[in-house]
Protein backbone atom coordinates (compact mmCIF):
# COMPACT_ATOMS: atom_id res chain seq x y z
CA UNK A 1 0.00 0.00 0.00
CA UNK A 2 1.43 3.02 -0.67
CA UNK A 3 2.29 6.09 1.08
CA UNK A 4 -0.78 8.48 -0.21
CA UNK A 5 -3.23 5.26 -0.03
CA UNK A 6 -1.98 4.56 3.78
CA UNK A 7 -2.08 7.84 4.97
CA UNK A 8 -6.17 8.22 3.38
CA UNK A 9 -7.32 4.67 4.90
CA UNK A 10 -5.05 5.20 8.24
CA UNK A 11 -7.91 5.30 10.92
CA UNK A 12 -10.24 2.41 8.92
CA UNK A 13 -6.62 -0.04 8.36
CA UNK A 14 -6.20 0.40 12.18
CA UNK A 15 -9.59 -1.37 13.16
CA UNK A 16 -8.30 -4.65 13.34
CA UNK A 17 -11.22 -7.12 12.40
CA UNK A 18 -10.24 -5.35 8.85
CA UNK A 19 -6.54 -4.48 8.81
CA UNK A 20 -4.00 -3.86 5.81
CA UNK A 21 -5.15 -7.18 3.87
CA UNK A 22 -8.78 -6.08 4.29
CA UNK A 23 -8.20 -2.97 2.87
CA UNK A 24 -6.07 -3.92 0.12
CA UNK A 25 -9.07 -6.68 -0.99
CA UNK A 26 -11.62 -3.87 -0.44
CA UNK A 27 -9.20 -1.75 -2.85
CA UNK A 28 -8.93 -4.75 -5.47
CA UNK A 29 -13.48 -5.69 -4.85
CA UNK A 30 -15.79 -4.64 -7.49
CA UNK A 31 -19.82 -3.05 -5.95
CA UNK A 32 -23.25 -2.28 -7.77
CA UNK A 33 -25.30 0.28 -6.48
CA UNK A 34 -28.71 -0.36 -7.73
CA UNK A 35 -30.40 3.02 -7.29
CA UNK A 36 -28.86 6.13 -6.21
CA UNK A 37 -31.33 7.72 -3.92
CA UNK A 38 -31.80 8.56 -0.32
CA UNK A 39 -30.29 4.87 0.02
CA UNK A 40 -28.07 4.56 -2.63
CA UNK A 41 -26.19 7.89 -2.28
CA UNK A 42 -25.63 6.77 1.31
CA UNK A 43 -24.23 3.28 0.36
CA UNK A 44 -22.55 4.78 -2.84
CA UNK A 45 -20.48 7.54 -0.23
CA UNK A 46 -19.33 4.67 2.37
CA UNK A 47 -18.14 2.61 -0.18
CA UNK A 48 -16.61 5.54 -2.05
CA UNK A 49 -14.48 7.05 0.63
CA UNK A 50 -13.81 3.57 2.15
CA UNK A 51 -11.39 2.92 -0.74
CA UNK A 52 -13.66 -0.12 -3.11
CA UNK A 53 -11.74 -0.55 -6.09
CA UNK A 54 -14.57 0.15 -8.35
CA UNK A 55 -18.10 1.22 -7.58
CA UNK A 56 -20.85 1.24 -10.62
CA UNK A 57 -23.99 3.55 -9.82
CA UNK A 58 -27.15 2.87 -11.92
CA UNK A 59 -29.91 4.92 -11.21
CA UNK A 60 -32.94 5.57 -13.81
CA UNK A 61 -33.93 9.19 -12.12
CA UNK A 62 -32.79 12.35 -12.39
CA UNK A 63 -32.22 15.20 -9.57
CA UNK A 64 -35.05 17.01 -7.90
CA UNK A 65 -35.40 19.61 -4.95
CA UNK A 66 -37.56 17.65 -3.37
CA UNK A 67 -34.78 14.96 -3.04
CA UNK A 68 -32.00 16.84 -1.24
CA UNK A 69 -33.64 16.69 2.12
CA UNK A 70 -32.79 12.86 2.05
CA UNK A 71 -30.16 12.57 -1.00
CA UNK A 72 -27.12 13.29 0.23
CA UNK A 73 -24.47 13.56 -2.53
CA UNK A 74 -26.79 15.98 -4.58
CA UNK A 75 -27.25 19.84 -3.95
CA UNK A 76 -29.16 22.52 -5.47
CA UNK A 77 -27.20 22.81 -8.49
CA UNK A 78 -27.84 19.37 -9.52
CA UNK A 79 -31.77 20.19 -8.75
CA UNK A 80 -31.45 22.91 -10.89
CA UNK A 81 -29.74 21.53 -13.92
CA UNK A 82 -31.63 18.15 -13.30
CA UNK A 83 -28.87 16.17 -14.13
CA UNK A 84 -29.32 12.36 -13.98
CA UNK A 85 -28.47 11.48 -10.35
CA UNK A 86 -25.71 8.58 -11.50
CA UNK A 87 -24.13 11.82 -13.49
CA UNK A 88 -24.35 13.95 -10.53
CA UNK A 89 -23.46 11.13 -7.86
CA UNK A 90 -20.43 10.13 -9.64
CA UNK A 91 -19.10 13.94 -10.38
CA UNK A 92 -19.60 14.33 -6.50
CA UNK A 93 -17.67 11.37 -5.63
CA UNK A 94 -14.84 11.45 -8.02
CA UNK A 95 -13.92 14.91 -5.88
CA UNK A 96 -14.03 12.91 -2.76
CA UNK A 97 -11.62 9.75 -3.81
CA UNK A 98 -10.04 10.26 -6.96
CA UNK A 99 -8.43 6.51 -6.41
CA UNK A 100 -12.02 4.72 -7.15
CA UNK A 101 -13.34 4.10 -10.41
CA UNK A 102 -16.74 5.28 -10.45
CA UNK A 103 -19.30 4.24 -13.55
CA UNK A 104 -22.39 5.79 -13.66
CA UNK A 105 -24.75 3.87 -15.80
CA UNK A 106 -28.17 6.40 -16.48
CA UNK A 107 -30.51 2.97 -16.75
CA UNK A 108 -33.23 1.39 -15.46
CA UNK A 109 -32.39 -2.08 -14.71
CA UNK A 110 -34.10 -4.41 -15.94
CA UNK A 111 -33.56 -8.73 -17.51
CA UNK A 112 -32.63 -7.05 -20.84
CA UNK A 113 -29.18 -5.26 -19.16
CA UNK A 114 -28.72 -7.33 -15.33
CA UNK A 115 -26.27 -9.25 -16.81
CA UNK A 116 -23.84 -6.35 -18.12
CA UNK A 117 -24.70 -4.50 -15.10
CA UNK A 118 -23.86 -7.02 -12.38
CA UNK A 119 -21.98 -9.65 -14.24
CA UNK A 120 -18.64 -8.47 -13.22
CA UNK A 121 -19.54 -7.39 -9.85
CA UNK A 122 -18.48 -8.69 -6.12
CA UNK A 123 -21.72 -7.58 -4.17
CA UNK A 124 -25.11 -5.90 -5.53
CA UNK A 125 -26.39 -3.07 -2.94
CA UNK A 126 -30.11 -2.59 -3.06
CA UNK A 127 -30.61 1.33 -3.52
CA UNK A 128 -33.77 1.48 -5.25
CA UNK A 129 -37.28 2.16 -4.06
CA UNK A 130 -39.52 -0.14 -5.90
CA UNK A 131 -39.81 -4.53 -5.67
CA UNK A 132 -39.70 -5.32 -8.89
CA UNK A 133 -36.12 -4.70 -9.61
CA UNK A 134 -35.33 -6.02 -5.99
CA UNK A 135 -36.83 -9.29 -6.84
CA UNK A 136 -35.52 -8.56 -10.67
CA UNK A 137 -31.61 -8.58 -8.45
CA UNK A 138 -32.17 -11.35 -6.14
CA UNK A 139 -33.53 -13.30 -8.76
CA UNK A 140 -30.19 -12.61 -10.84
CA UNK A 141 -28.02 -13.11 -7.64
CA UNK A 142 -29.39 -16.34 -6.79
CA UNK A 143 -28.97 -17.87 -9.98
CA UNK A 144 -25.59 -16.76 -10.43
CA UNK A 145 -24.36 -16.81 -6.71
CA UNK A 146 -23.75 -13.11 -6.32
CA UNK A 147 -24.23 -11.63 -2.63
CA UNK A 148 -26.35 -8.85 -2.48
CA UNK A 149 -27.49 -6.71 0.21
CA UNK A 150 -31.17 -5.62 0.79
CA UNK A 151 -32.37 -2.92 2.34
CA UNK A 152 -35.53 -0.43 2.37
CA UNK A 153 -37.15 2.18 3.77
CA UNK A 154 -40.18 4.46 4.72
CA UNK A 155 -41.25 7.07 7.04
CA UNK A 156 -38.95 6.12 10.04
CA UNK A 157 -38.97 2.58 9.42
CA UNK A 158 -36.44 0.69 7.80
CA UNK A 159 -35.24 -2.61 7.09
CA UNK A 160 -32.28 -4.65 5.59
CA UNK A 161 -30.84 -8.52 5.16
CA UNK A 162 -27.87 -9.81 3.81
CA UNK A 163 -28.05 -12.48 0.88
CA UNK A 164 -25.74 -14.98 0.63
CA UNK A 165 -26.99 -17.42 -2.17
CA UNK A 166 -26.78 -20.61 -0.64
CA UNK A 167 -26.08 -19.85 2.90
CA UNK A 168 -29.13 -17.28 3.83
CA UNK A 169 -32.42 -16.95 3.03
CA UNK A 170 -33.01 -14.69 -0.12
CA UNK A 171 -35.57 -12.53 -0.36
CA UNK A 172 -37.87 -14.01 -2.07
CA UNK A 173 -37.80 -16.73 1.37
CA UNK A 174 -39.07 -13.77 3.28
CA UNK A 175 -41.77 -12.59 0.61
CA UNK A 176 -43.26 -14.77 -1.96
CA UNK A 177 -44.33 -12.05 -4.82
CA UNK A 178 -43.68 -8.22 -4.39
CA UNK A 179 -46.49 -6.14 -2.95
CA UNK A 180 -50.03 -5.64 -4.65
CA UNK A 181 -49.51 -1.79 -5.78
CA UNK A 182 -51.71 -0.03 -3.34
CA UNK A 183 -51.32 -1.74 -0.46
CA UNK A 184 -48.16 -0.67 1.12
CA UNK A 185 -47.07 2.85 2.03
CA UNK A 186 -45.26 5.04 -0.20
CA UNK A 187 -43.33 8.40 0.50
CA UNK A 188 -46.23 10.37 -0.93
CA UNK A 189 -48.40 8.81 1.95
CA UNK A 190 -46.44 8.14 4.60
CA UNK A 191 -42.92 10.39 4.11
CA UNK A 192 -39.74 9.48 5.00
CA UNK A 193 -36.36 10.98 6.98
CA UNK A 194 -33.43 11.37 6.00
CA UNK A 195 -31.93 9.90 9.47
CA UNK A 196 -33.80 6.33 8.62
CA UNK A 197 -32.11 6.43 5.21
CA UNK A 198 -28.65 7.34 6.50
CA UNK A 199 -29.12 4.31 9.19
CA UNK A 200 -30.23 1.30 6.26
CA UNK A 201 -27.68 2.66 3.81
CA UNK A 202 -24.97 2.46 6.67
CA UNK A 203 -25.78 -1.07 7.53
CA UNK A 204 -26.10 -1.93 3.82
CA UNK A 205 -22.56 -0.75 2.91
CA UNK A 206 -21.17 -2.07 5.65
CA UNK A 207 -22.37 -5.93 5.00
CA UNK A 208 -20.91 -5.12 1.66
CA UNK A 209 -17.17 -3.79 2.97
CA UNK A 210 -17.22 -7.34 4.83
CA UNK A 211 -18.18 -8.84 1.71
CA UNK A 212 -15.60 -7.28 -0.51
CA UNK A 213 -12.81 -7.39 2.08
CA UNK A 214 -12.96 -11.29 2.65
CA UNK A 215 -15.03 -11.30 5.85
CA UNK A 216 -18.01 -13.64 5.27
CA UNK A 217 -17.93 -14.63 8.50
CA UNK A 218 -18.62 -11.17 9.96
CA UNK A 219 -22.19 -10.88 7.98
CA UNK A 220 -25.47 -10.83 8.88
CA UNK A 221 -27.79 -12.82 8.72
CA UNK A 222 -30.90 -11.94 10.17
CA UNK A 223 -33.69 -9.45 9.13
CA UNK A 224 -33.35 -6.16 10.79
CA UNK A 225 -35.93 -4.02 11.90
CA UNK A 226 -35.38 0.04 12.88
CA UNK A 227 -38.21 2.27 14.09
CA UNK A 228 -36.27 5.37 14.76
CA UNK A 229 -39.44 7.10 16.16
CA UNK A 230 -40.95 4.59 18.09
CA UNK A 231 -36.72 3.55 19.30
CA UNK A 232 -37.17 -0.02 18.15
CA UNK A 233 -34.65 -2.34 16.91
CA UNK A 234 -35.24 -5.73 16.07
CA UNK A 235 -33.51 -8.73 14.61
CA UNK A 236 -35.42 -11.96 13.22
CA UNK A 237 -33.67 -15.10 12.40
CA UNK A 238 -33.66 -16.35 9.14
CA UNK A 239 -32.18 -19.72 9.18
CA UNK A 240 -35.50 -21.62 9.91
CA UNK A 241 -36.77 -19.78 7.41
CA UNK A 242 -34.39 -20.84 4.46
CA UNK A 243 -34.45 -24.64 5.78
CA UNK A 244 -37.87 -25.13 6.21
CA UNK A 245 -39.43 -22.94 3.14
CA UNK A 246 -40.37 -23.93 -0.40
CA UNK A 247 -38.95 -20.94 -2.02
CA UNK A 248 -39.27 -20.37 -5.80
CA UNK A 249 -35.91 -19.45 -6.03
CA UNK A 250 -33.86 -21.23 -3.88
CA UNK A 251 -35.34 -24.37 -3.64
CA UNK A 252 -37.40 -24.84 -7.03
CA UNK A 253 -34.75 -22.37 -9.00
CA UNK A 254 -37.66 -20.43 -10.87
CA UNK A 255 -36.25 -17.01 -11.77
CA UNK A 256 -39.69 -15.43 -13.22
CA UNK A 257 -38.43 -11.62 -12.67
CA UNK A 258 -35.04 -12.30 -14.53
CA UNK A 259 -36.63 -14.05 -17.24
CA UNK A 260 -39.20 -10.91 -17.89
CA UNK A 261 -42.02 -13.65 -16.99
CA UNK A 262 -42.85 -11.11 -14.08
CA UNK A 263 -42.79 -7.18 -14.41
CA UNK A 264 -43.80 -4.39 -16.20
CA UNK A 265 -42.50 -1.77 -19.00
CA UNK A 266 -44.38 0.76 -16.76
CA UNK A 267 -43.63 1.74 -12.83
CA UNK A 268 -45.48 4.53 -11.12
CA UNK A 269 -42.35 6.52 -8.99
CA UNK A 270 -43.02 6.21 -5.54
CA UNK A 271 -42.62 10.09 -4.24
CA UNK A 272 -42.99 11.35 -7.27
CA UNK A 273 -46.78 11.76 -8.59
CA UNK A 274 -45.06 10.56 -11.87
CA UNK A 275 -44.65 7.31 -14.14
CA UNK A 276 -41.98 5.73 -15.88
CA UNK A 277 -42.37 4.52 -19.37
CA UNK A 278 -39.82 2.12 -20.95
CA UNK A 279 -38.75 1.75 -24.25
CA UNK A 280 -38.72 -1.46 -26.94
CA UNK A 281 -35.46 -2.95 -26.43
CA UNK A 282 -32.81 -1.63 -29.06
CA UNK A 283 -34.81 1.86 -29.47
CA UNK A 284 -32.55 4.71 -30.57
CA UNK A 285 -33.37 8.29 -30.23
CA UNK A 286 -32.12 11.42 -30.90
CA UNK A 287 -32.77 14.07 -27.97
CA UNK A 288 -31.50 16.62 -30.91
CA UNK A 289 -34.19 16.13 -33.55
CA UNK A 290 -36.53 15.30 -30.31
CA UNK A 291 -35.94 19.08 -29.50
CA UNK A 292 -36.25 20.62 -32.61
CA UNK A 293 -39.80 18.60 -33.38
CA UNK A 294 -40.93 19.57 -29.54
CA UNK A 295 -39.55 23.64 -29.45
CA UNK A 296 -43.35 24.80 -30.67
CA UNK A 297 -45.30 22.62 -28.24
CA UNK A 298 -44.21 23.67 -24.96
CA UNK A 299 -41.09 24.67 -22.70
CA UNK A 300 -38.00 22.60 -23.91
CA UNK A 301 -34.56 21.84 -21.54
CA UNK A 302 -31.87 20.12 -23.00
CA UNK A 303 -28.69 18.80 -21.10
CA UNK A 304 -26.05 15.85 -22.24
CA UNK A 305 -28.42 13.15 -20.59
CA UNK A 306 -31.67 14.40 -21.28
CA UNK A 307 -34.76 16.68 -22.58
CA UNK A 308 -37.36 17.98 -20.73
CA UNK A 309 -40.83 19.02 -21.66
CA UNK A 310 -43.50 21.13 -19.63
CA UNK A 311 -46.54 20.84 -21.75
CA UNK A 312 -50.02 21.53 -19.84
CA UNK A 313 -50.02 19.97 -16.34
CA UNK A 314 -47.18 17.62 -17.32
CA UNK A 315 -43.56 17.45 -17.61
CA UNK A 316 -42.10 14.30 -19.83
CA UNK A 317 -38.47 13.45 -19.38
CA UNK A 318 -37.09 11.92 -22.05
CA UNK A 319 -33.51 9.92 -21.83
CA UNK A 320 -30.71 8.48 -23.94
CA UNK A 321 -32.23 5.43 -23.88
CA UNK A 322 -35.82 5.74 -24.97
CA UNK A 323 -37.45 6.01 -21.35
CA UNK A 324 -39.72 8.76 -20.43
CA UNK A 325 -40.54 10.04 -17.15
CA UNK A 326 -44.10 11.58 -16.97
CA UNK A 327 -44.56 13.88 -14.18
CA UNK A 328 -47.74 15.07 -12.90
CA UNK A 329 -50.00 11.74 -12.63
CA UNK A 330 -49.92 8.62 -11.52
CA UNK A 331 -51.97 7.37 -13.61
CA UNK A 332 -50.25 5.01 -16.04
CA UNK A 333 -52.70 5.17 -18.33
CA UNK A 334 -52.85 9.15 -18.71
CA UNK A 335 -48.78 9.02 -18.72
CA UNK A 336 -48.67 6.63 -21.98
CA UNK A 337 -51.43 8.83 -23.49
CA UNK A 338 -49.39 11.56 -22.90
CA UNK A 339 -46.17 10.22 -23.96
CA UNK A 340 -48.24 8.88 -27.60
CA UNK A 341 -48.97 12.60 -27.83
CA UNK A 342 -45.69 14.75 -27.78
CA UNK A 343 -43.11 11.51 -28.15
CA UNK A 344 -44.89 9.00 -30.13
CA UNK A 345 -46.23 5.46 -30.01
Amino acid sequence: MDDDISNRYDRQVRFMPLGAEGQRRLGEGRALVCGCGALGSVIANALVRAGAGFVRIVDRDFVEFNNLQRQMLFDEQDAAEGLPKAIAAANQLRRINSQVVIEPVVADVTPGNIVVLAGDIDVIVDGTDNFATRFLVNDFAVKNEKPWVYGGCIGAEGQTMTILPGETACLACLMADAPTPGTTPTCDTAGILGSVAGVIGSFEANEAIKILSGHREAINRRLLIFDLWGNEIRAVALSRLRESGDCRACKHHEFAWLSGERGSSSAVLCGRNAVQLSAPAGAALSLDDLAIRLAGVGSVVRNPYLLRLEVDRFVLTVFQDGRTIVSGTDDISIARTMHARYIGA
